[in-house]
């Protein structure tokens, strides 16, 4: 509603209305045109109703002032005693109207002397007294009840305080009266709800002031607040009780590239008679040793994984080693790669395996990776190339020297003499064991027996394992472990905190799980163009991160340079990754955790891709036209744009096999995986997750009838107008244009 249609409403000028809108909201009203929601509606007009009260309560006053001094009693000074002292007291039951009448009943009672009066004359006299004090008695008692009652009725402002979430049943227990006189108020306030529904604080306050309450929040989370930020506390740790601790190094690279040998070849070069230890399969992190120290190896998070730890928060990996193949160069892969380690801030080291092959090439992987910001020392850059050959044995420990000589330069240290911190690598839930996770120390020493808090888990350490899979009794940092003992299974990238005892940390475990809880229910998305503009406004958006996914490669320079020239003062347009192919959960992945908008051009997500990007809140854009993209993106930068159709995916089908029918062309047997595919649905026709053909079904049928859709499960024959370039193993993706109310 606008302020000027309320100020007809309630009949007053727009001017005055504006006024009392930034006394009462605190938010500053530019005209008489600007909006106001419902809820700042009904609130403006209980402050003028208010206002209205205080105003006719003073004229009240007033007016009863004026009229007790008009008619305050004129007292004559020939009067007699007696009769002022009977004026003395009852100035205050009487009236002037009414003062002669007490004065006549007491001359009558006044004469003591008895002998001058008859008998029948006393005795009129003996009961005209006692009607006077029976009257006077029962005035007396008619008058108390009255002040009784007036107090009675005098209104009492109740505080009560709330925290979230409020359910309408608990609130009103709070305020003392039904439920059922909050549902009525939250009706006319036109909100439906039950009994156990939740209602938010706004709402709860209004209901509040209504039945003359004070509804103050107790802040939960606040709570939570402190607890964490006492946690933080105890984690400074002296800087003269620090010592050198293990690298943490993460292998990364394309498929077929090496990284399982290498992590093979560097597992018998390291172990010693002795010692069997290396890279098991226990659990996905191990320790090997070089020249009497010390590396922790990664060996399970691949791009994903490594993803979505930094995603949590969990910075993790401390060197990141990525491997190419001398042969094939760089792949899409290994771009990847590149990205999600620059976009931790680790430093790279870049092995360059199969040199033993005969098409293999350095100088050719050094220009590709220097296209892609890593530059080689020799060509004057600052990361280190160390040629190897998994399969040869050769290279290994110098690459393993330059890992060590890498963390030397970092100065890694950690504190063993305190409470152990680490991070979840992974976890899993086994039947015999309950919940198994993988943890890797990362300060402190981890102990048998610790209480321990996991993210929204908690517990105690029953029993620890080490790489090999032996028992063990503690752990130091940089040492991977196996644990068991948590209520839940927590997530990977989830902090591991030990506390000092169990039930402080089932009281945190409990209050994450309830913010959780609260979040989900208020749940925030991630920047999407719609809303850009709005939070560059508000100043949470400073740089807008962008993955973009293509059919070629030219493609993705092109939009990346033209991106580029958008950036403004209030927003740097800063395109973080690209790859040719369909985008897939890793590009999904790398947008949650940069918050990043992915943008696809001649492309589709995969069906996984776009599960995980609507449980992410990814927003993904796809476009067969370039400037399209560029000219969306500039719009929401400066505030202009407004989509008026949505594309809905209705559902997905493989091409079964294919038929040609004369005088229609090639027609296709699809089986329905997902979804449904209806008469009216566009198709887009997909190779590998690229985008062949878009266009309208010329026909839809099962067996040899027509149908109107087909669903879930279902064979069927499917003809594209125009368009018969269709082959086996193709896939069809079915979709509507669903316009957007403004």
């Amino acid at each position: 509603m606008r302020i000027y249609e309320l100020a007809k409403e309630l009949k007053m000028s727009s001017k005055d209305l504006i006024a009392l809108a930034e006394q009462e909201l605190d938010v500053t009203v530019k005209n008489h045109m600007s909006s106001v929601s419902d809820l700042e509606a009904i609130r403006l007009k209980k402050a003028l109703n208010k206002i209205n009260k205080n105003k006719k309560a003073k004229t009240a006053k007033k007016t009863k002032k004026n009229r007790i001094d008009n008619d305050e009693p004129i007292i004559d000074e020939n009067i007699d005693l007696n009769q002022a002292k009977l004026k003395k007291v009852d100035k205050k039951l009487i009236t002037p109207d009414k003062k002669e009448k007490p004065i006549q009943n007491k001359q009558k009672t006044d004469n003591k002397d008895g002998k001058n009066l008859s008998g029948n004359n006393r005795n009129f006299n003996k009961k005209n007294h006692r009607k006077q004090k029976n009257k006077q008695t029962q005035q007396q008692k008619t008058t108390e009840p009255k002040k009784t009652e007036k107090k009675e009725h005098q209104p009492k402002i109740k505080t009560i305080r709330i925290k979230e979430p409020i359910v309408v049943r608990e609130f009103a227990d709070k305020l003392g009266v039904s439920a059922n006189v909050v549902i009525s108020k939250l009706i006319l306030l036109g909100v439906m709800a039950g009994v156990n529904q939740e209602i938010d604080f706004d709402m709860a306050q209004l209901i509040g002031e209504e039945l003359g309450a004070h509804v103050s929040k107790i802040e939960v989370i606040d709570e939570l607040q402190q607890l964490e930020e006492s946690l933080s506390r105890d984690d400074e740790d002296d800087p003269g009780e620090l010592k050198p601790r293990p690298p943490i190094v993460t292998v990364m690279g394309h498929v077929d590239h090496g990284k399982t040998s290498l992590l093979d070849a560097i597992r018998n070069t390291a172990v010693t008679e002795h010692e069997a230890g290396g890279i098991t399969q226990h659990i996905g992190a191990s320790q090997v040793e070089i020249n009497g120290k010390k590396i922790t190896f990664l060996d399970t998070p691949g791009h994903e994984a490594f993803t979505a730890m930094r995603a949590r928060g969990a910075k993790v990996t401390d060197i990141a080693v990525i491997v190419v193949a001398a042969d094939d160069g760089v792949m899409p892969q290994t771009i990847e790669a590149i990205n999600h380690s620059k976009a931790a801030e680790v430093p790279i080291i870049v092995a360059v395996n199969k040199i033993d092959k005969p098409m293999a090439n350095i100088d050719r992987v050094k220009q590709e990776l220097s296209e892609q910001g890593v530059i080689s020392e020799d060509w004057g850059g600052d990361t280190i190339f160390v040629p190897v050959s998994a399969k040869k044995h050769k290279g290994i420990e110098n690459l393993l020297e330059m890992i060590l000589l890498v963390s030397e330069v970092q100065e890694l240290k950690a504190n063993p003499n305190r409470p152990a911190k680490g991070a979840i690598i992974e976890s899993k839930l086994d039947k015999g064991r309950g919940p198994v996770a993988t943890v890797l120390v990362k300060k402190g020493t981890l102990k048998k027996g610790d209480a321990v808090l996991v993210g929204s888990a908690h517990g105690k350490v029953r029993a620890m394992f080490n790489d090999k899979g032996k028992r063990i009794n503690q752990a130091g940092p940089s040492v991977p472990v196996e644990i068991l003992g948590l209520n839940e299974t927590p997530q990977a990238g989830d902090i591991l905190v030990v506390m000092k005892n169990e039930k402080d940390a089932k009281n945190i475990a409990e209050k994450r799980k309830s913010r959780k809880h609260m979040e989900s229910m208020n749940t925030t998305s991630k920047v999407s163009l719609d809303d850009l503009f709005d939070r560059i406004q508000k100043g949470e958006v400073k740089d807008l991160n962008i993955i973009i996914k293509a059919d070629v490669s030219g493609s993705i320079e092109a939009v990346k340079q033209s991106l580029q020239k958008l950036s403004m003062d209030e927003v740097k347009v800063n395109p973080i990754h690209g790859g040719v192919g369909g985008i897939n959960e890793n590009d999904v992945m790398l947008a949650s955790a940069s918050n990043a908008i992915v943008i696809g051009f001649n492309v589709r997500p995969s069906v996984a891709a776009m599960e995980l990007a609507k449980k992410e809140n990814v927003d993904i854009r796809t476009y067969n036209i370039i400037y399209n993209a560029i000219e969306d993106i500039q719009k929401a930068v400066k505030g202009m744009l407004a989509p008026i159709y949505k594309e809905v995916v209705q559902g997905r089908a493989e091409v079964r096999q294919t038929f040609k029918v004369p005088n229609v062309g090639i027609v296709a047997g699809v089986y329905v995986t997902s979804g449904k595919i209806t008469r009216k649905s566009k198709v887009r026709l997909l190779r590998n997750d690229v985008v062949i053909h878009e266009g309208e079904i010329a026909s839809l049928k099962r067996f040899k009838d027509d149908v109107s859709e087909l669903n879930t499960g279902f064979e069927g024959g499917i003809g594209i107008e125009d368009y018969n370039d269709i082959k086996k193993s193709d896939s069809m993706e079915a979709y509507i244009m669903e316009e957007i109310k403004r």
